[in-house]
This record gives C-alpha cells, sequence and structure tokens, in this order.
C-alpha cells in the first residue's frame, strides 16, 4: 500500500471516528501514530513522535496567550458585566426600527472583544436579551435568530482563540490575525444590524418601536462599561502599536479583568475559582486538540496528501474562485457538525498550500474561514448555536429560531462575497501594523 493511499485511508478513519464520538484530539493522535508506523514500518519512529510531540507542539511562549484570554474572558463574564453591556447597548441602540434587537447585536459585539467564544457570546446574551425582547413583544424568530448571529462574532472579533490556533498552524503572525479581525467583525456587527432594521421596517408587527433615551441618560449609562471597554482599547491597542505581542497583551487582559471583576462583586472567590476551573478545562481541551494535530500532521506531511492535493486542484481547468468557492461551502458544511478549532486544525494543514500557489494572502484567508465558519454554526440542520439557544430558551420552537437566522446567514453570505473580491478591506489595518 502506497503512502498516498494509506494517507486518504487515514482520514477517512478519522471522520469515521469522530462521528463515532471519540474525542477529535485522541483521533488526530491514535490515527497519526498507527499511520506513521505504516509509512515508515517503524515502531520508534511512531513512539518517538507520539513521546515529543506532547511537550513541543505546545511548548511555545505564544500559547500562553490561549489561558490567558480565556481567563479575561471567564472574569469578564463571571462580573456580571454581559447584562451591563446589554442595558448600555439599549439605552443607546431602543429607538431604531427593532431597536432592542439591534441592541442585541451591539451587545454581542462588545462581549465578544472579552470573551473569543461563539458558545459562550450566544449562550451569555440569550438568557439575558431574548427573555427581553420577548417582553416587548418582539417577533421570537427574530428575538432568537439575532442572538445566534450576534454570537458569531465571537469567533471573529478579537481576542479569538480561532485566529490564535491558525496563526500557529499556518506559522502566521497572531497579532496581524487578531487584527484582521477588527474590521470584518465591524462590518458584520453593522450588516446584522441592517438587517434587522430593515425587517422592523418591512414588517411592522415584528418588533415594537422604544421610545428614545435621552442624551444624559446615555453617557450615564457608559460607566457601567467604560472599565471594560478600555480594557479592550488598551489590549488591541498595545497589538496594533506593536508595544504589546500577544501573549503579554492576553496578560495584561487577564489582569485588567480581574480587577474590574474584584471592583464590581468584591473578592468573591466562588467566581474566581469557577473561572480559574473553566480554563483550566478550555486550555485542556485546546491543547489536546493541538497535540493531535501535530501528530496528525507530521503523518500527513510523510503521505504527501496535501501535495497531492495542491497538484490536483492546479491541474483543474477552472479558476481560483470557484475553487474558493467549494472549500467554503464545504467549511459551511462541517461547521454545522465540528467546532471551529477541530476545523482548524483538520483542514488548514491541507488547504493552505493549495491557497498559497494560487497566490491569496494566508492572513486573508484565515479571515474567510473564519467567516464562513461562523455561517456554518447556525446554518441547519445541526447549527451548534441554534441549539444552544434553545437550551437557553426552551419556550421558543426549533424551527422558530432556524426561521429567524436566514436574514443574517443572507447578510454573511453577501459579506463573503465583498471580502473574496475585495480582500483590502480585511488586510487594511494589518498592512498598516507591517509598514
Amino acid at each position: 500500500m502506497s503512502a498516498l493511499t494509506i494517507g486518504f485511508l487515514g482520514i477517512v478513519i478519522m471522520l469515521v471516528l469522530m462521528v463515532m464520538r471519540m474525542h477529535i484530539g485522541f483521533t488526530m493522535a491514535t490515527v497519526g501514530f498507527v499511520g506513521i508506523y505504516m509509512i515508515t514500518g517503524d515502531w520508534y519512529v511512531a513512539f518517538h513522535t507520539l513521546g515529543s510531540e506532547p511537550y513541543s507542539s505546545v511548548a511555545t511562549f505564544l500559547l500562553i496567550a490561549v489561558p490567558l484570554f480565556t481567563l479575561m474572558g471567564r472574569f469578564a463574564f463571571h462580573s456580571g458585566i454581559s447584562k451591563d453591556l446589554y442595558d448600555t447597548a439599549s439605552i443607546w441602540l431602543r429607538h431604531l426600527p427593532g431597536g432592542l434587537a439591534v441592541a442585541t447585536v451591539g451587545a454581542c459585539a462588545f462581549f465578544s472583544a472579552i470573551s473569543g467564544s461563539s458558545l459562550a457570546a450566544a449562550a451569555s446574551m440569550g438568557a439575558i436579551a431574548v427573555p427581553e425582547m420577548l417582553r416587548h413583544r418582539i417577533n421570537p424568530s427574530m428575538a432568537t435568530g439575532v442572538v445566534a448571529a450576534g454570537g458569531t462574532l465571537g469567533i471573529m472579533i478579537p481576542p479569538s482563540l480561532g485566529f490564535i490556533i491558525y496563526g500557529l498552524i499556518a506559522e502566521e503572525s497572531i497579532g496581524a490575525l487578531l487584527i484582521a479581525g477588527i474590521v470584518p467583525g465591524i462590518v458584520l456587527a453593522l450588516s446584522f444590524m441592517m438587517v434587522v432594521v430593515l425587517w422592523a421596517i418591512m414588517f411592522p408587527g415584528a418588533a415594537e418601536r422604544q421610545e428614545s433615551a435621552s442624551w444624559r441618560e446615555r453617557f450615564g449609562s457608559l460607566y457601567k462599561v467604560w472599565g471594560i471597554l478600555a480594557l479592550f482599547m488598551l489590549v488591541m491597542g498595545g497589538i496594533y502599536g506593536g508595544f504589546m505581542t500577544p501573549t503579554e497583551a492576553a496578560a495584561i487582559g487577564a489582569s485588567g479583568s480581574l480587577v474590574l471583576l474584584v471592583m464590581r462583586k468584591g473578592w468573591s472567590f466562588p467566581e474566581i475559582s469557577e473561572s480559574l476551573k473553566e480554563t483550566t478545562s478550555i486550555t485542556a481541551m485546546v491543547f489536546l486538540i493541538l497535540i493531535g494535530a501535530h501528530i496528525f500532521n507530521i503523518f500527513l506531511g510523510l503521505s504527501r496528501v496535501p501535495n497531492f492535493i495542491t497538484d490536483l486542484v492546479l491541474a483543474l481547468e477552472v479558476g481560483p474562485i470557484q475553487i474558493l468557492l467549494v472549500i467554503f461551502l464545504g467549511y459551511v458544511i462541517l461547521g454545522c457538525f465540528l467546532d471551529t478549532l477541530a476545523m482548524i486544525v483538520l483542514t488548514v494543514p491541507i488547504l493552505l498550500p493549495v491557497i498559497q500557489s494560487m497566490g491569496y494572502d494566508p492572513i486573508w484567508f484565515g479571515v474567510m474561514i473564519v467567516l464562513v465558519m461562523e455561517m456554518g454554526m447556525i446554518t441547519p440542520p445541526v447549527g451548534m448555536i441554534v441549539y444552544v439557544i434553545k437550551g437557553v430558551v426552551p419556550s421558543v420552537e426549533i424551527s422558530q429560531i432556524f426561521r429567524g437566522v436566514w436574514p443574517f446567514v443572507a447578510a454573511q453570505v453577501a459579506i463573503l462575497i465583498l471580502f473574496l473580491f475585495w480582500p483590502e478591506i480585511t488586510l487594511w489595518l494589518p498592512s498598516l501594523m507591517r509598514s
């Protein structure tokens, strides 16, 4: 059996094991270990890889940013900032058509800036915003759909664990990737707001118009959230200005988030302890996936599957746009079933050589795959975020939630096309960093 055949067989076996609910980290490590032996015929090489990679793959200074950014988000969550973000956004935006739903998008965007997780953003804002919107007689599909769509911003707006892992695998600047997510995140948030406004105008019964708040109320509401906004500006400004590495910025973010938790709730040791436990659990999960990915990628390299796919794609008589569209469609389908980190570690080692051979910027590609992963997380039949919202708000039928996400999926498709033909939009801020 040739190395190439073993490589493709390993991919099939890995997918089967994942469908059988085996943990993706263990799956990749197991398939990679056996595959290395089958290609080399040497147990020593296989066991040496299994013994050395768990340390070498995670013993890097850059990866310290993973637990620190996670800790920053957990401290902020347990401080109760999500409700204050929603209340502040509501005061500023509730006068617009569909105002409370528009405010929910804004609150999700700001919460994403401190959590880095789509599922966390959707669950947190869903528990707060959906009951409030339903109480003001906003259509259940709009109320749940806007939270589901807003939650997807968690993996686009920095700090994003997805960008950190992509940067490590693609060997690209993590700082540039985090900064690259800012403009697309803002564009997506504004497009979601526009969808809500148009929805409310076209179907006036979908959302009640709320009274406008005075400017005194608006500026007065900022005192509740000024700390977390200042912390985000400090962290991202430090990375953008070159004053901090992403790891140093993560350390400052975690420390500042702890200070905000103490200022808001005092030395509440249950919240601090829970934040540390959650951070440990998330970090262990991420590191296990990374270790498995490194072992599996060594196996792929020996099998030459990435080289074969690159040569095959370049030999096709189709343009690069068609190839990209097929890749993006594949990500949308995978996003219905897999976690973001799992998709990145599985696909980037195979697809990145193809993208680079066609002359596309790896930073741009990182932003694009995060965008299509967002689409997959709310696309039927298995949009992961949709089921999170259903768990938070059991009174709303799953069919109503899926009906509510379609207008936002359409907005994501429009933004995807925009970034596909004008990649300089996503590369503008990173290019300023490089200059």
